[in-house]
């Protein structure tokens, strides 16, 4: 049986409450740990229903994006080190959702490219986090986005330079 609507409305004043005794800082930190949560069980969802997590069907829609990338660039779009991709590159490739072949240019250099098994992966619609992400933006004015977008970017860049 759920609670009576005084005890629902009084629950979530104790909630607003407390955020407020958080403070701007560490209320935006327990916001930024609920996302990484939730991205997190998402991703493991999506590994039993679809077959790869959240980082390995960022890094499929990006080769489709981008068919040739480099490690190194797919890095760079990512904001990760390159031995972070390592293994995600490894796994995909293991399992024939992403090919190898090397740079023409430059034979140190190997190139990525989506396979037949890959490009079903990329067209995905349902399911998957960005479709949720997608959903959840599309309620919001292009602002919103923006400015969230914008806050999120200098945060991460103001975290990378913090271990440097």
């Amino acid at each position: 049986m759920s609670a009576a609507p005084s005890e629902k409305s009084e629950k979530k004043k104790q909630k607003a409450d407390k955020s407020e005794k958080l403070g701007e800082v560490l209320d935006f930190m327990r916001l930024l740990w609920a996302v990484d949560h939730a991205l997190q069980s998402m991703s493991k969802r999506m590994e039993a229903s679809l077959g790869v997590t959240g980082p390995q069907r960022l890094v499929i829609r990006i080769v489709g994006r981008f068919p040739g990338i480099s490690a190194g660039e797919l890095a760079s779009v990512l904001h990760i080190h390159p031995s972070t991709l390592t293994g995600i590159l490894k796994r995909l490739e293991s399992r024939s959702i992403i090919g190898r072949k090397p740079d023409p240019d430059d034979a140190r250099r190997a190139l990525f490219e989506l396979t037949a098994r890959g490009r079903e992966l990329d067209g995905l619609k349902i399911g998957t986090v960005e479709a949720t992400v997608r959903r959840s933006l599309s309620k919001l004015p292009p602002r919103k986005v923006s400015s969230a977008r914008d806050v999120l970017g200098s945060l991460a860049l103001a975290l990378l330079n913090e271990k440097e």
